[in-house]
Formats: structure tokens, sequence, C-alpha cells
């Protein structure tokens, strides 16, 4: 879905919108899934990235920009821990029972008329 919001800078308001969100590329280069004894499932997926381009406008009371932008996120670790409950007809569920993401790089290049 689009972005679209104000923050309250300095002498006024920004005014913004982000929108034709697309994720273009991921990779997951490390990824491991492991069985926890009594517990469920473990996810680990380390190193992966992903790329996202998207539209973008702002607008102030002193000018206006519009253009398109392109973010690159780099250095993703995600461990995750499902439990792997019975249901009450005996069948397997799964449920995200914790999840822990860092990220360590963000790219972001603007094109724009400004």
């Amino acid at each position: 879905p689009d972005l679209t919001g104000y923050e309250k800078f300095g002498l006024g308001n920004v005014k913004y919108n982000i929108s034709r969100i697309h994720i273009t590329a991921v990779e997951f280069p490390s990824a491991s899934i492991s069985l926890i004894p009594g517990t469920g499932i473990k996810l680990v997926i380390g190193n992966a990235s992903l790329t996202i381009d998207m539209n973008w406008n702002i607008r102030t009371w002193m000018f206006k920009d519009s253009g398109r932008s392109t973010v690159y996120i780099s250095k993703v670790f995600v461990t995750a821990i499902f439990s792997t409950p019975l249901d009450n007809t005996g069948h397997t569920s799964i449920a995200l029972t914790s999840c822990r993401t860092t990220s360590g790089d963000i790219d972001i290049k603007l094109s724009g008329k400004s």
C-alpha cells in the first residue's frame, strides 16, 4: 500500500506520499531450518538483502518535488522460532513465537526534479 502523511520540521509541515512500492530483488545467501525438540522449528537467515523501488513526492509551503527512489537494504539477519502444536482436530499448526531481525546497511538513491 501507499504511504502518505506529514512530518513537522522547523517552520512547517512536510507532506509526503510514497507510492508504487515494489520489491524488485531478494537474496538469501545463508538460510537454515532446524528442529527444536519439544518446541518446534528454528529459521535462521543470514546476510540477506532486498531492493525496493518506489515513487515519492513531497510538498512544503516553500517547494514541492517528486521522483523515483531505490532502497537497498543489506546485512539483514533474521532468527524466527515457530511452535508446532496440534490443533483440536489433531492436525499440526504453526505459530510464530519469537522473531528477531536486524539490518546493517541501508542505501537510498533519490532521483527527482531538484
